[in-house]
């Protein structure tokens, strides 16, 4: 039987960073961010949950890609907004 994690892994690709310096919603407006999330379904770089506007989750929930990775150095880990678990 497939788990909701193993599907949300599904969306999982090889990515880019579409805004290697920050938070791609962020340097748009000028808002501070704390820590940095990465899409893993098409490279989106988006604030923590910690930050102010939280565009990671946004986009998560608003785009429908549902795994990020932290995006700051020396951390490797994978996090799934729908299930609220890490990868």
């Amino acid at each position: 039987m497939i788990g909701v994690t193993d599907r949300h892994l599904a969306f999982v690709r090889d990515v880019v960073p579409r805004t290697p310096y920050g938070c791609e919603e962020c340097l748009a407006t000028g808002t501070p961010w704390l820590h940095l999330r990465l899409c893993l379904t098409c490279g989106h770089v988006g604030c923590c949950d910690s930050s102010p506007m939280k565009h990671a989750r946004a986009h998560a929930f608003d785009i429908g890609h549902p795994v990020v990775r932290s995006f700051e150095p020396g951390e490797n880990w994978r996090w799934c907004y729908v299930d609220q678990a890490y990868l």
